[in-house]
């Protein structure tokens, strides 16, 4: 890292000359044009710093798993038995339309949640359905029937990735490396089970349907029956509410297929139903295979564990004219019904459509959280990994230069950013407590001076500031213990709501989520003892499933901190950055988990219209932040300088689409007009611009090589970073000034995911869909604008009595560097037969004649202007 921070240096000294003499050297006969380049070059300098220095301290991690082990499944003194004391997680799945997130992906994903390799006691499976959709409800139902089978087979013959989807349309031999001799029968007989899986999946929508049909008719006949036996004449038809009904007979309490008050979408009741209880903590083992049978005993367990993890499904409170906040309040509902009814210490957070592809990652992720030092992690986050990809990546959808370089250089810093999934929190670190301080360079006096300024910062600072300050004071987690008996319920729920059991839970989940005694480098620091969490979780009654509903209502938020210091943060549509941000703000740090096979796998859209749609939303929430008071430069003092810089950056990126585009222009606007932006080609001028291009170019392999990605990886980024630059950033800017100013609400449809292996004819076949959208005008016109401007270079230096080659070589020649970018975005026009819609060519042919005649006639009035001034 040595030589990357001196060609850092270097290439910055360089800019600066460079700039320096831009400046000092205008191009007379073209001044607007050489004035727009300078500040454009100007701005790129300082968005490239802005950049690269959050890179200087990149760092590489690996898990010891063996020492794990030892220190937390291994017999002693206080363990005898070696059962694990590894604390508990909750894992969380978030998903909200069966349409465009089908409930067979979702049942896949929570397939391979339940078979991870990780204490079965310890492990609670919550779904998050915020549309209240009896499809999803049922799609469960029927998903933890068939993990009673798909999880001990996995574990019977380790089976890699756990999700069975997955898993059986692997392109390779399924039986290699495989000795045991009934494998074979064993996966024969799971692949069946899980196509008829698949098929009552699918049948799912028409079944619900006929079943409500039926119970329908049944009511209406009932009513007439009823009518009748009072004397009523029934001159009409009887009509009742097309309800949509329960396999038990009951009314479904979430949305209805035909919507009805009560029961539509966002006007529900809130929903926990608990599919799959608390295992027991001691393990329980099937019976060997009988001839004929079906079900778990078919594969003979005998000698495996059939146990099954907790599976919650949650659908929280809806009402009309309601804010919501979309899935950071389903997220927070999440955090309060698993506190009221598993409350582990530790959260992972996965999308409907990310699946567990490594069964050891829930381990390894603890190392981290577990390992001295680990009491100040907030959060561990593992890169995401997408399937179903086009080899060639053509729209940077693996986006492997920001996992893999950035991701990798904030974790020297405070740590990565949050990105929304793939991520284990502290629970406490969500609850808003700030970290363990430590006491190594404190005495007494020390740690009393420190609350003393604490308590001195919370007279100057406003209500949410107070109140974060006397939770420092009276709970944070340098004290001992957080008591409930030594702190008012009034000053807790007014942090956390109501719910006397979920305030209770609070310092239970602290002190689970604490190191062993001895691992912490502080003496003084008292952690957990070894063997105090053997004990299985208190098995689940009536009222804990009563609470969990109560805390899931819509009005359980009011009066609290929930959303804005406690939990996932509302108000922006990139909740998954400000909630990190919030908690490096409070001095958390985060680690990057890279594991040698991908932790997590999940889709992507791989179509253009929905990457941009995509990378519209991202950069709408990072406006969203830099008008906000998450903007980094009102960040503490906690929040080191190199991370202020990266969260800097994440709110001003956007802004760089204005100078992006403008730049992108200027290659024509020197071709249509006969002048460069500099009077001549100086050797200076090359010479300064060879230097900051090879040192951009060494720089972007010394990357390329530390980071393990590909040199094909890094040209997708780029090219993307100008697509994304020209069309989706400015629209973002513009949505994002339009809610500042105008008080205009930011909305976004939900990416369409779409059932892995489904289409057969085409796997890549969404490449290809072509669906107009606004964001395309800009990119389109830059295309034309130049590809037209070369043709008029050329023609006029051939024609030329006095060609002047060198402006057409760097005009030719930076057309061309944007048109290379472009590419990408131009074959994505064009469709799978190559043919363009006809309405591409109106609005470009109407763009492109107004930004062709605009930049002659700005360049004709400017010409003139400065020969009237400067005779």
């Amino acid at each position: 890292m040595g030589v990357c921070r001196l060609l850092i240096l270097i290439r910055f000294l360089a800019l600066s000359w460079f700039l320096a003499w831009r400046i000092r050297h205008p191009n007379p006969d073209a001044m607007w044009l050489s004035i727009a380049s300078i500040v454009c070059e100007v701005w790129f300098a300082f968005s490239w710093l802005l950049d690269q220095l959050p890179k200087l301290c990149p760092v590489n991690r690996e898990t010891d798993m063996t020492l794990l082990k030892e220190l937390f499944e291994t017999p002693n003194m206080n363990n005898p038995r070696g059962l694990s004391d590894l604390p508990g997680i909750d894992v969380f799945v978030s998903t909200a339309d069966p349409e465009k997130e089908p409930p067979l992906v979702t049942a896949n994903t929570i397939l391979s949640i339940l078979a991870v390799d990780y204490p079965v006691e310890k492990l609670a499976c919550y779904l998050s359905d915020d549309g209240g959709s009896i499809m999803t409800f049922e799609a469960m139902a029927v998903a933890a029937r068939f993990a009673k089978i798909w999880v001990p087979f996995c574990r019977k013959h380790q089976i890699e990735p756990r999700n069975p989807e997955a898993y059986f349309g692997q392109k390779r031999d399924l039986l290699k490396n495989q000795v045991k001799r009934d494998f074979v029968r064993d996966m024969r007989t799971v692949k069946r089970l899980y196509a008829e899986f698949k098929v009552e999946i699918n049948g799912l929508p028409d079944k619900i349907r006929q079943r409500s049909d039926a119970y329908n008719v049944t009511a209406e006949a009932a009513e007439r029956k009823k009518r009748v036996e009072k004397g009523d004449a029934v001159l009409e038809a009887v009509k009742v509410p097309k309800a949509t009904w329960m396999a038990d007979g009951f009314h479904w309490p979430g949305t209805w297929y035909s919507p009805f008050p009560d029961h539509a979408r966002g006007d529900h009741v809130g929903i926990v139903q608990t599919m799959l209880l608390p295992a027991n903590a001691e393990p329980v083992y099937g019976s060997p295979m009988a001839a004929g049978e079906e079900g778990v005993d078919s594969i003979g367990t005998s000698d495996t564990d059939i146990r099954l993890p907790m599976l919650v499904y949650v659908s929280r409170e809806k009402r009309p004219g309601f804010d919501h906040n979309k899935k950071a309040g389903a997220m927070n509902a999440l955090v309060r019904a698993s506190a009221v009814l598993s409350n582990g210490p530790f959260i992972l957070n996965l999308d409907c459509d990310h699946y567990v592809y490594n069964s050891q990652a829930l381990r390894e992720g603890m190392c981290f959280m577990l390992d001295r030092g680990g009491d100040r992690v907030a959060y561990v986050q593992f890169p995401q990994r997408f399937e179903g990809i086009d080899p060639s990546d053509r729209y940077a959808n693996h986006n492997n230069v920001f996992f893999d370089v950035s991701m990798r250089a904030l974790d020297g810093l405070q740590g990565p950013m949050y990105v929304g999934t793939g991520c284990i929190f502290r629970r406490t670190a969500l609850y808003g407590f700030s970290p363990a301080r430590t006491t190594e360079h404190h005495g007494w006096l020390g740690m009393r001076k420190l609350k003393l300024r604490l308590r001195k910062a919370k007279a100057e600072k406003k209500r949410e500031d107070e109140i974060s300050l006397r939770i420092d004071d009276v709970q944070t987690l340098e004290e001992d213990a957080l008591d409930p008996e030594e702190i008012e319920f009034s000053t807790r729920s007014k942090m956390f709501g109501n719910s006397k059991t979920l305030i209770q839970s609070i310092p239970v989940a602290e002190y689970q989520g604490r190191l062993l005694d001895g691992i912490h480098r502080n003496k003084n620091y008292q952690g957990r003892r070894s063997g105090s969490l053997v004990a299985p979780r208190a098995p689940l009654d009536s009222s804990a499933v009563a609470e969990a509903v109560n805390v899931c209502s819509c009005f359980y938020e009011d009066r609290s901190e929930w959303g804005k210091r406690v939990g996932w943060i509302y108000g922006s549509v990139t909740e998954d950055v400000v909630t990190g941000y919030r908690m490096h703000n409070r001095g958390w740090r985060s680690v990057y988990c890279v594991t040698k096979r991908d932790a997590f796998r999940g889709t992507a859209p791989i179509n253009l219209t929905d990457r941009l749609h995509q990378v519209l939303r991202w950069a709408t929430g990072s406006v969203e932040i830099f008008f906000s008071r998450n903007n980094a430069l009102f960040a503490t003092r906690r929040l080191k300088f190199l991370q202020r810089i990266a969260y800097f950056n994440v709110g001003m990126y956007p802004f760089t689409s204005f100078f992006l585009i403008l730049y992108c222009f200027l290659p024509a606007a020197s071709l249509l007009t006969g002048r460069f932006i500099v009077q001549s080609l100086s050797v200076t001028f090359l010479l300064l611009l060879l230097i900051i291009t090879l040192s951009l170019c060494i720089l972007s392999s010394l990357e390329i090589r530390w980071s393990k990605i590909t040199l094909h990886d890094w040209w997708r980024n780029e090219q993307f970073w100008l697509i994304g630059g020209t069309s989706a950033h400015p629209a973002a800017v513009v949505q994002g000034l339009l809610k500042l100013i105008a008080g205009v609400e930011i909305s976004f449809t939900l990416t369409t995911k779409s059932a892995t292996g489904e289409d057969g004819d085409d796997e890549f076949g969404d490449l290809y869909l072509f669906k107009w959208t606004s964001l395309m005008c800009l990119p389109l016109s830059i295309i034309l604008v130049n590809l037209f401007a070369i043709t008029v270079g050329v023609s006029r230096t051939i024609y030329s009595p006095y060609p002047q080659w060198s402006k057409l070589v760097g005009g030719v020649f930076f057309s061309t560097w944007v048109l290379s970018h472009l590419y990408p975005f131009a074959k994505g026009l064009m469709g799978k037969r190559g043919k363009i819609p006809t309405i591409v060519y109106l609005w470009s042919g109407l763009i492109s004649i107004i930004i062709s005649t605009l930049i002659v006639y700005v360049s004709d009035g400017h010409q003139s202007f400065w020969q009237l001034q400067f005779p």
